[in-house]
């Protein structure tokens, strides 16, 4: 009984000593925007369609609307996530400018929900291409300098004239 008092007392100690210590750990950043401070996680309010687009060197066409992105700083990487609205044949000459690392594959039906739900395009106030229909995907080659680890294409058609095309770099 001794035993376990006494373990029990040093385990107190430990926490009233270690907590602050711990607390101060989970709250640090990474140089986020002044708003997201303290989280980690965290959405950077001052990104742009053009600044999130530069990191991985796409050019966003000028012809594009609804343009949106987010950037979030992570815990070990970063999320990137632009996303436009192009004509038709518009998407098709995007589509193979940034040189995908293979033909994109075309997916039917949607998936019961988004495989990458830390960094969703719901940000954005978009589906998630994963949970939408008729969605062409994959793997860009694009000019990854920098930080840059992965960049992934989604484009889903709108209607007969126009499809949204969705960007994921993680960095």
């Amino acid at each position: 009984m001794k035993n376990r008092l006494t373990r029990g007392v040093l385990a107190l100690g430990v926490a009233v000593v270690l907590g602050p210590v711990l607390a101060s750990c989970s709250t640090a950043t990474n140089g986020g925007s002044a708003g997201a401070r303290g989280r980690v996680p965290s959405w950077d309010e001052d990104a742009t369609p053009a600044s999130v687009s530069k990191q991985p060197g796409v050019e966003i066409p000028a012809a594009a609307t609804d343009r949106r992105a987010a950037y979030q700083n992570g815990f070990q990487d970063d999320g990137l996530l632009p996303a436009f609205s192009l004509s038709t044949s518009e998407v098709e000459a995007f589509v193979t400018g940034p040189a995908p690392q293979g033909e994109l594959t075309r997916r039917e039906k949607p998936l019961r929900k988004s495989v990458k739900p830390t960094t969703p395009f719901s940000h954005l106030g978009l589906a998630e291409p994963e949970t939408l229909p008729d969605v062409q995907e994959g793997q860009i080659r694009a000019p990854c300098e920098g930080r840059l680890n992965s960049l992934q294409i989604a484009v889903h058609p709108l209607d007969d004239r126009a499809g949204r095309v969705y960007l994921r770099g993680v960095g």
